[in-house]
């Protein structure tokens, strides 16, 4: 009989306690700032996260997760008797984390050759960030729940990876100029005009699909977007910083023009805001002719 596991990094965005009820096993990333090092969502939570980055204005840097600990991991789950694992990682054109995923997996079958036919792993290229991958890994935790199979769940997992996107304004771009990871934000010239990008994280890059003009303009503009590019009638998620007070006012945009109410409430963790601020809003939909 099959029993599967789901690893991921704590790039997915998820709560500890959500992680812990649902029985994914979390690999967290470690972050320094303020010569505080910590690991995500382990050490400090979001809200921690947060508070601490009030007290300074350093970047927090951090590390990808080691090709070591994905292979410890492997071994851990072997042990406990796994017949198949789904490790899921954050975008490998971000991080280096993903390919280490990899040759983890390489070294554990090397190092414990009787696993070979006892245990398969499937390492999955989220190619995005937070909720984008955590959503449906919460998904996934349900579905092996009632009895799916492990190509089931990577076929479900594929699919969103290959469909969904993030329609995401940043307050600033203090935070992703300074990381340099945001390719679009990097590139982004408009700010002195009072201008912010809607960013697209999708496909594994990122693209400045519109200009707003104004704060007071973020709310009916990020939402016409959204609607115009997602696919009808189906879920969405609201993402946002430390404050949540424009994605409510999105999510009361959206509902008017779709009739729906957003699936789930997100806050970015500490790696994602290291890289574009802790003030944004964003939207994580299914894409139209994907």
């Amino acid at each position: 009989m099959s029993k599967i596991a789901l690893l991921t990094d704590s790039c997915c965005d998820l709560s500890k306690k959500t992680i812990e009820e649902l029985g994914i096993k979390l690999l967290p990333f470690t972050l320094t700032v303020g010569g505080e090092s910590f690991r995500e969502t382990i050490d400090k939570s979001t809200q921690e996260f947060y508070e601490l980055l009030e007290k300074t204005d350093e970047i927090p840097k951090h590390s990808q997760i080691s090709p070591v600990t994905f292979e410890e991991a492997y071994k851990e789950l072997f042990d406990q008797g796994y017949t198949d694992i789904i490790s899921v990682s954050i975008n490998s054109q971000g991080s280096g984390t993903y390919n280490n995923s990899l040759i983890g997996k390489n070294d554990f079958f090397e190092n414990v050759p009787e696993a070979k036919n006892k245990i398969r792993i499937f390492n999955l290229d989220s190619k995005c960030y937070t909720l984008f991958y955590g959503y449906p890994l919460m998904e996934a935790a349900k579905k092996i729940r009632r009895g799916a199979d492990a190509e089931e769940i990577v076929a479900y997992l594929e699919d969103w990876f290959n469909v969904c996107g993030i329609y995401a304004v940043p307050y600033n771009l203090k935070y992703a100029k300074k990381s340099g990871r945001i390719s679009a934000a990097k590139a982004f010239a408009g700010e002195l005009l009072g201008l912010k990008p809607v960013i697209l994280f999708a496909d594994g890059t990122t693209t400045t699909v519109d200009k707003i003009r104004g704060e007071k303009n973020i709310v009916p503009k990020l939402a016409e977007i959204v609607e115009k590019n997602m696919t009808p009638q189906t879920p969405y998620l609201m993402i946002h910083g430390k404050d949540n007070t424009l994605a409510k006012e999105v999510e009361k945009e959206l509902y008017k023009k779709t009739g729906r109410k957003a699936e789930m409430y997100g806050s970015i963790g500490a790696v994602v805001t290291a890289n574009i601020g802790p003030e944004l809003v964003a939207v994580l939909v299914r894409r139209k002719n994907k």
